[in-house]
């Protein structure tokens, strides 16, 4: 309740512990008002919107295509419209005989590229953290001069890099064996560049500090400290070098010899050469076994995208602004 100005004049502390009578509630006092929301004007562009759908189109159109080409056979592929189903659609039997094609070489090319891209994914991301690391934490004589060299490797393109690497590794014979695929995947400038910005902002110098006073060393503080702090970002890299890993083509190619040892990419390209020298024989057959062959390729990184794009997503935005 408040006090009038009036009942406060009147009143005698002297003669009285307290008013004589009940003090009138003041009529003079200012109500509170919330202050009202203003509502966000949305901004609605035609022309921005058709522009993102015709790009959605771009990305989505030849997914879509594969998944009802996977649906037909052969036959079907030639004499019905191609982005739509058929009368008689025979995805599981199309499977199927993916599987059985070769005596189940296609699970064997499916774990060969597995192996190769999980390997080559996860030490990519570990060599450009610590790469990263040290160019963000560490200064040294020459530092600037190694991370412009980094930048500028990022440039070069790997199929420039191949021929070279192919007679390299043939000289310490390695050609024809796992370690032909993995050693090369293994060096990511742009990961190691992406993993530098974003040490700079995501590990605080001040935690550095303390471990070091504590008795920490630097490995110990990298592995307990460092790795933590850059997990977003090391999913990133990690994600980047998986898929790449998992669509090389060109490297593979020149690299390996034996089918056993073949990624799915090399192992659909050899089927669909013979379903070309098939002609209209029973290679062509094997045309839709490319086909839902190409989209069972594409299903782990669609799993592996859901399930590591929030750490993915955090990993693009954290580094990027400077605080």
């Amino acid at each position: 309740m408040t006090i009038s100005r009036e009942a406060f004049a009147s009143y005698d502390p002297g003669t009285s512990s307290s008013p004589a009578g009940p003090v009138p509630p003041t009529t003079d006092a200012v109500p509170s008002r919330r202050p009202k929301r203003r509502r966000a004007n949305k901004r609605r562009s035609t022309p921005l919107t058709i522009a993102m759908l015709a790009v959605l189109a771009y990305f989505l159109l030849p997914l879509f295509w594969l998944l009802v080409a996977s649906t037909k056979s052969s036959q079907d592929l030639f004499n019905s419209f191609g982005l739509w189903f058929s009368e008689a659609p025979q995805l599981l039997t199309n499977i199927k005989n993916t599987f059985a094609q070769d005596g189940g070489v296609f699970t064997h090319w499916l774990l060969n590229t597995l192996v190769y891209a999980v390997v080559s994914s996860v030490g990519a991301a570990l060599i450009a953290a610590a790469g990263g690391y040290g160019f963000a934490k560490f200064r040294f004589r020459g530092d600037r001069a190694a991370f412009n060299l980094v930048l500028g490797a990022v440039m070069v393109p790997t199929t420039a890099l191949a021929i070279p690497t192919y007679l390299l590794f043939a000289e310490m014979g390695l050609v024809n064996t796992p370690w032909a695929i993995i050693l090369p995947s293994l060096v990511n400038p742009f990961g190691l560049y992406l993993m530098r910005v974003y040490a700079e902002d995501a590990i605080p110098d001040s935690f550095l500090e303390a471990a070091r006073i504590d008795g920490a060393g630097e490995a110990r503080i990298f592995f307990r400290i460092g790795l933590r702090l850059l997990g977003p970002g090391l999913v990133t890299v990690l994600l980047f070098t998986l898929v790449a890993t998992w669509n090389n083509y060109f490297l593979p190619l020149i690299m390996l010899n034996d089918p056993d040892l073949y990624p799915i990419t090399v192992g659909l390209s050899s089927w669909a050469a013979q379903a070309q020298n098939g002609g209209a024989g029973a290679g062509s057959d094997m045309i839709a076994l490319v086909v839902t062959g190409s989209l069972i390729s594409v299903l782990p990184l669609v799993v592996a995208f859901l399930m590591l794009q929030r750490y993915w997503q955090s990993g693009l935005a954290t580094g990027g602004v400077k605080q």
